[in-house]
């Protein structure tokens, strides 16, 4: 708040002399007008005056170049133009600043200032009205106090400093799990050939003393696979990777990440065409259900698919569905509203038939692959999954740029696709 005591005595002429001005408190009223349109009437005036002292000018030069001495009248006239173009100049200077401070809008709309807001201010004006005109007026103006950057009054915005939170926000990243359940292994070179079993005829019986033994039939087939090369690469500037120390390590983590997101998806639907890989899914043996249960539910289909796997002497260890799937076996309640399976305070982890459940939006909604995945399935990691940073590109060395690689190269060997039953719920058309 601004207070003021100001002493009003004699006439209006004593109060020109305070600080206020008299140009500011006791022009002649703007009637409405902007500063704008202000502006153009005094540039006019302004310019108006420019040429009358032109004129003057010419006709004092004449009259000098005829030896003629300039008359008190001529200097009395050329000083008057002089002295009302040099006020117009103050005039419109001071308008054209207004105008910029402003910011070029409608001065009746900005900010008044503290010599405005004295005339008009309804005490001075009552006092004035009053007869003697002595004694004294408090006026007192405030100025509203907001969060608007600029240099009126009140203008706080540049004061207000925002909370700054350290680190990155990252989005979610999946779980992934399906590596796990797979058997690990390392390889030479670039192929994986072995050797698999296709075919037996087991003539195998009991015998009689000096009979001929009967013969039983093998048929093998040699299967080959290559290692496949994923890969991806960002780019960043050498000052941005100095600057921000953990800019680096988040990089690397981020690109690791996408790396093995990919890498399950090839491990469980990779058609093996080009560089991708066969995965276990396209290899697997089709569900069907070894024995007929009347209205069998997705808890039933997941038991026979075990059957199915067990018969084939190779015995399930993981279930793997998405996770829509997980909750609706999870929710199943029985005729009277309990839960079948699904605890809603339960901490244990998911498991179905004995079996660990890998929920993962890897595997579409409404399918399911059970199998003996320690058995049936190898994964060979030609090189591991790594980050390599480099500027030997010649336009990253000269731009100041880092190239962050992000690589693996590696084979799956799927021995044998009946140790995996892949089905479908029936439940989406």
């Amino acid at each position: 708040m601004v207070k003021k005591h100001i002493h009003l005595a004699g006439s209006i002429a004593a109060l020109a002399a305070f600080p206020f001005g008299p140009r500011i408190c006791f022009e002649t009223p703007n009637e409405g007008r902007t500063a704008a349109e202000m502006a153009v009437e005094i540039k006019a005036a302004f310019q108006n005056s420019v040429d009358a002292v032109k004129q003057i000018a010419e006709k004092a030069l004449a009259e000098a170049a005829k030896g003629m001495d300039m008359t008190a009248g001529v200097k009395q006239t050329t000083d008057e133009a002089l002295m009302k173009m040099n006020g117009l100049n103050e005039q419109l200077s001071a308008l054209e600043q207004k105008m910029a401070r402003n910011g070029g809008s409608d001065d009746r709309q900005a900010v008044k200032s503290l010599g405005e807001q004295f005339v008009e201010s309804e005490r001075v004006k009552s006092f004035l009205a009053t007869d003697g005109r002595r004694g004294k007026v408090d006026f007192s103006t405030k100025a509203i106090i907001s969060s608007t950057v600029g240099t009126s009054a009140g203008n706080a915005g540049s004061a207000v400093i925002p909370t700054f939170l350290p680190g990155i926000q990252m989005p979610p990243e999946r779980r992934l799990t399906v590596r796990d359940l797979i058997t690990p292994g390392r390889m030479d070179g670039n192929t994986i050939e072995y050797v698999r079993e296709t075919g037996f005829t087991n003539s195998a019986a009991p015998v009689a003393e000096l009979a001929a033994k009967p013969q039983s039939d093998l048929k093998f087939d040699l299967v080959a696979t290559t290692a496949k090369v994923i890969a991806h690469y960002t780019k960043a500037s050498r000052q941005i990777l100095d600057d921000v120390a953990q800019l680096s390590s988040y990089i690397d983590g981020r690109l690791r990440y996408g790396l093995a997101f990919k890498e399950e998806s090839q491990l469980l639907n990779g058609d093996g065409t080009g560089q991708n890989l066969l995965g276990i899914i396209p290899q697997a043996t089709a569900y069907t259900a070894p024995i007929t249960l009347t209205s069998p539910t997705s808890i039933d289909m997941m038991r026979l698919a075990m059957l199915q796997a067990a018969l084939a002497e190779y015995p399930a260890t993981a279930h793997v569905m998405n996770p829509i799937d997980w909750a609706w076996v999870e929710t199943l309640k029985d005729s009277t509203g309990r839960y079948i399976i699904g605890n809603p305070q339960g901490q244990i982890s998911p498991t179905l038939w004995g079996l660990p459940v890998v929920a993962t939006q890897s595997i579409a909604v409404d399918k399911f692959l059970t199998g003996a995945f320690r058995l049936g399935a190898q994964l060979f990691d030609r090189w591991a999954a790594r980050v390599e940073i480099a500027t030997e590109n010649e336009d990253d060395f000269i731009k100041n740029l880092v190239t962050m690689l992000c690589e693996e190269r590696l084979a799956l060997a799927v021995y044998r696709p009946e140790a995996f039953i892949f089905g479908d719920f029936g439940r989406v058309a």
